[in-house]
């Protein structure tokens, strides 16, 4: 269970608790739970209602009870990056999916943190990452980091790319999936809006490095854009990538910037280039 205080300043005198919890970002539905749990909510170490009122000097603890189970944990290292009582952030190496699916069991990301925490509560990834695709990911702790935390994360990934690009640029194209395909997409009119930008690094043997920023998150996103623009990944071959020199598409999730969900301080965490990355550039 995490237990989060809040000293009251004089701009939240006067606000009931709901009010004050709602604007902090508490749901509706996890106000609900606290106002059902022994000790959800305390004003000054005493039990408090939703309704009560809040005076300049007060000291409010809310308490937020682990919910869900973890996947079953597996012996697997874990890499990582940042921690403290709300989040996780770990350093995913390739080729490890990040959820469990039907041809993946007790080989992922939410195995190893499960075996990590060892706490029966739910995984919550802010975000995923493609099972090649190396790099930083953000989980949550409890709910009302996940509720925080959803889609304000400032991703900035790495791509080596087939060619030499001569100036940056965006990608606005739709994305679906192709036809009688499970897994690979394409751009179409009648896809979901998807806008990718990238800009030049460097250059090195026919290649090129990019850093790249999503406005939108499409599965493939980056890889399906790149292709289209005729500079497949490295190494992704669904795409048209040359595998010849790396063995899984060249894309690195390398920094994540965000606001703490409960210290709301801006955070920075990276995640250095792996060393088939590394190789390339």
């Amino acid at each position: 269970m995490r237990k989060i205080n809040f000293e009251i300043t004089e701009l939240q005198s006067g606000f009931r608790i709901k009010d004050f919890l709602k604007n902090f970002g508490v749901s509706s539905a996890l106000l609900t739970k606290l106002k059902k749990t022994e000790n959800g909510i305390l004003l000054n170490g005493s039990f408090a209602r939703a309704i009560d009122v809040l005076k300049s000097g007060d000291r409010l603890q809310i308490s937020v009870e682990n919910s869900g189970h973890m996947p079953v944990p597996a012996d697997l290292p874990v890499f990582v990056l940042y921690e403290d009582e709300d989040i996780l952030a770990v350093d995913k190496p390739p080729f490890m999916p990040v959820h469990e699916s039907r041809n993946h069991r007790g080989d992922t990301l939410s195995n190893a943190v499960s075996n990590y925490i060892r706490e029966d509560t739910a995984f919550r990834a802010v975000y995923r990452l493609d099972r090649d695709t190396s790099g930083i990911v953000l989980i949550a702790k409890h709910e009302l980091s996940a509720a925080k935390l959803a889609g304000k994360i400032q991703k900035d990934y790495y791509a080596v790319v087939t060619g030499i690009l001569l100036e940056s640029g965006t990608v606005a194209l739709p994305i679906k999936r192709l036809d009688e395909s499970i897994i690979k997409r394409c751009i179409s009119a009648d896809g979901e809006h998807a806008v990718t930008h990238y800009e030049i690094i460097s250059t090195k043997n026919g290649t090129t490095l990019l850093k790249l920023n999503l406005e939108t998150g499409r599965t493939h996103q980056i890889r399906v854009h790149l292709s289209h623009i005729g500079h497949p990944l490295l190494g992704d071959t669904l795409y048209g990538g040359d595998e010849r020199f790396i063995n899984r598409q060249a894309l690195h999730c390398r920094d994540i910037y965000f606001m703490h969900p409960i210290t709301e301080k801006p955070i920075h965490i990276t995640s250095p280039f792996p060393n088939d990355f590394k190789q390339l550039i």
